[in-house]
This record gives C-alpha cells, structure tokens and sequence, in this order.
C-alpha cells in the first residue's frame, strides 16, 4: 500500500472515531435528607425536581412596605428619575428592565468545594415584591438547586452588593461543576451596589459594609441579626442536626441584605439627582467627580460649583481641585487658577502637587505669566522632598523633572525682561 493511501485510511479511522458521540453521564438523582420533616415545620417548603430536592421560603411585600427610610414603591420612582434626566451613567437602570436583586450566602468565600447554599432574589410583581429564597437540602442535590433558580433561561438586570465580584463568580463556579446536567448559566447585566457606594461614600465611611451602610445612610437597624460569618457554620449544623430553627435567622439575615438593596438603590440615585440636601461635603465632591469620569462635563462642574458654595471653605478643598480640572477642559483658564488656589491650603500633599503642577502649567502656557510659573514650580520643587516615595528612583524622577521646568522658566523670564 502507498503512503498516501495509508494517510486516506487512518484520516477516515480518526474520522470515524469523531463521529463517536460522547454521552453524558448518568445522573443519579439524590434521596430527599432524613430531616425534610424538621425544616417543613421551621417554616420552609419542600420542591422537588428532576434532580432532587431543594427547600424554599417565600414572602410578599407591599409597595407601601417600609424598610428604613423607604418605602419599596419609591424604587419605581428612582427608575423614572433616569428616563428623566436621560443620563448615560452605569448605575441608570430603565423602567423596561427586569430587576432582581440577588444575594447568596456560602459554606465558605473561596475554592471548589465552598457551595451556595441560599439563593436569595427579590423582585417586583403586580401586586408588590416577592422575596424568594432556595435553600440547599445538602451537597448532592446542588443540581436541584441551581436548575430551580431559573437563572438558566432567564434575561434580567442583576442587582447586588459586592455580586459582581463575589456571589455571581461563585454561582458561576458552581454551575460549571454541575454544567454536565443542568442548561448553561446566562450571562446577566450586573449592577453592583458596592461599587456605586465606594463612589457615593469614599472618605465619608469608615467602612462599607452593607449594615454599616445601612445605619449610616438608610435608617435601617437589624435587631437580632446573626454575624454573617456565623451563617455557613449555623447551615453545617442544621444539616447536622436536622433543626433548622437557627438556619431561619440566616434566611432573615438574607431577607434584610435583599430590602436593603431596594432601598440603597432609590437613596443612591436620589443623591445623584438631587440639589444638596443633608450629605457631606465629600459625597457630593465624589459625585461631581463619579460625573467627570464619565466624560458628563456640564453635570460634574454644575454640582462642584454647588459645593464650593454650599459648605465651609475647610470642607470644600476636593471640590475646588477637581472643579479645577473642568475648567481648564472649557478653557476658562483665570477660574481654573482660582479654583486650584483655593483648593491648595486643604488638599493633602500628593494633590498639592498635582495642584502647583498645574498652576505651573497655565501660567505658563496660557497666561504667559513666567514669574508666578516660577514660584509655583519652585513651591513644586520644595513640597516633593516633604513626601515618601516607594522608590529612590520616583524621587530622583520628580526632581529632575520639577529642576528642568525651573531651568526653563529662569531662561524664559529673562528673555521676556
């Protein structure tokens, strides 16, 4: 036989073992747990599926229910506040959005064999909010509990706190383990509420938890509530022990992260859209900045200007250095150097050398001014030997480059005299 002949043949033997299909594995379907009867009586509901069991908890809310400071129905409100204002902003979500608010509690915050074993979603219907909550009857009917969550064919917009980087990655983990059973997850919008509150509340919280959070800015006391560290330890035990009397105050631990949600959405887009009111200097100066950053020039000055008017002049230092910047971006060159002078006597170092940087600049290059360019880069040049470097070599960086700005400053103010 010819060589060619012997590649036709072993390329049709390949070909015929392509064509094998691979079937799937066999899915056993798990036994419903020994203590079923224990955890009907603590108040859950008992679903069962082509891949097992699982334990359900549900609860309606009224629109006029009130948690905090708000009423649930107000969120409907906060929704048409952007269809108003038409803002692009990464926080707007549309009144044609489905909304689900999601949070997860797990055995564990990392790894394959950390499980989910609450899934907690909140959402809107004709009548108010319906919380529903799928609890994990054990390990092997993880299948039964991912598959009745519906996150496999559903299309809607995910609302969390810290889900983006930890509950929805996690649910991902999961369904990738079980992906040989259950259809694909969908990939879902995320809008994560840690991160809008980092913005909303940088320099303003000591911490970003979410209770903290909540008793800082939504008027909302837990009473009674488990740590949530506790929460897979209480969950280890009631599978253990078949008494899910404990594991209920997890379950409220998960209702209250889940209304909290609702009412930190409708706070927060308030804050976004509203005239100052009772918030701090620092929050309205991170939400004329959160504008700016996403190139909304007119809004992010418009609110900056508001605070270099409405507080103290020894709270409003961030707000004049950043409010600095968009006026040098329209050109207005005088306002900019008046808005960076104002800011230097209470900005900390670091932007206090951005800050002379930049007067620098434009009295250099915009007003001609060589002298008062001079004194700011000598000002420059005095403050960078006050501040701490990582490195040597920043340092040594900074001072040729601040000597080389005053070597030709010096050589312009004497040919302009």
């Amino acid at each position: 036989m010819s060589y060619e002949n012997k590649i036709l043949q072993m390329k049709k033997m390949l070909g015929k073992k392509n064509e094998t299909k691979q079937e799937k594995p066999k899915f056993i379907k798990p036994e419903a747990p020994s203590y079923t009867a224990s955890w009907q009586q603590a108040g859950l509901e008992l679903i069962e599926n082509e891949f097992g069991v699982l334990f359900k908890r549900e609860v309606h809310y009224p629109f006029m229910y009130q948690h905090g400071d708000y009423r649930l129905g107000e969120l409907f409100t906060a929704l048409k506040r952007w269809r108003v204002h038409g803002e692009d902003h990464p926080f707007a979500i549309t009144e044609d959005e489905k909304i689900v608010f999601f949070d997860t509690e797990t055995t564990g915050l990392k790894g394959t064999g950390t499980h989910i074993f609450l899934l907690g979603f909140l959402e809107a219907d004709d009548e108010g909010f319906t919380l529903t909550q799928y609890v994990l009857a054990d390990p092997s009917n993880e299948a039964a509990l991912l598959f009745e969550s519906k996150m496999w064919q559903r299309n809607v917009t995910i609302v969390s706190y810290n889900g983006k980087s930890f509950d929805w990655p996690q649910l991902h983990v999961r369904w990738t383990l079980n992906q040989q059973h259950i259809p694909k997850l969908k990939e879902q919008r995320q809008v994560d509420l840690l991160h809008s509150s980092k913005r909303l509340w940088k320099d303003d919280l000591s911490r970003m938890k979410l209770t903290q959070v909540e008793q800082d800015k939504l008027g909302f006391y837990r009473r009674g509530d488990i740590p949530g560290h506790l929460a897979p330890i209480i969950y280890f035990d009631a599978v253990k022990s078949g008494n899910a009397e404990t594991l209920m105050k997890v379950l409220l631990h998960n209702e209250w992260d889940l209304l909290s949600l609702i009412t930190l959405y409708i706070h927060s887009t308030n804050l976004l859209h509203d005239a100052i009111t009772t918030e701090s200097a620092t929050t309205y100066t991170n939400i004329g900045k959160w504008f700016g950053d996403l190139k909304q020039r007119q809004t992010s000055a418009d609110i900056l200007k508001a605070v270099t008017t409405h507080f103290d002049a020894s709270e409003t230092g961030h707000a004049h250095f950043y409010l600095a910047y968009e006026l040098k971006r329209e050109g207005e060159f005088e306002l900019a150097i008046e808005a960076f002078q104002s800011a230097l006597s209470t900005i900390p170092d670091k932007k206090q050398l951005q800050a002379y940087e930049q007067l620098a600049i434009l009295f250099e290059h915009q007003i001609k001014d060589y002298k008062q360019a001079l004194h700011y880069t000598k000002k420059g040049a005095e403050l960078i030997e006050l501040l701490s470097f990582a490195k040597r070599t920043q340092l040594e960086k900074q001072r040729q480059n601040w000597q080389k700005r005053i070597l030709r400053l010096v050589r312009k103010q004497n040919q302009q005299s």
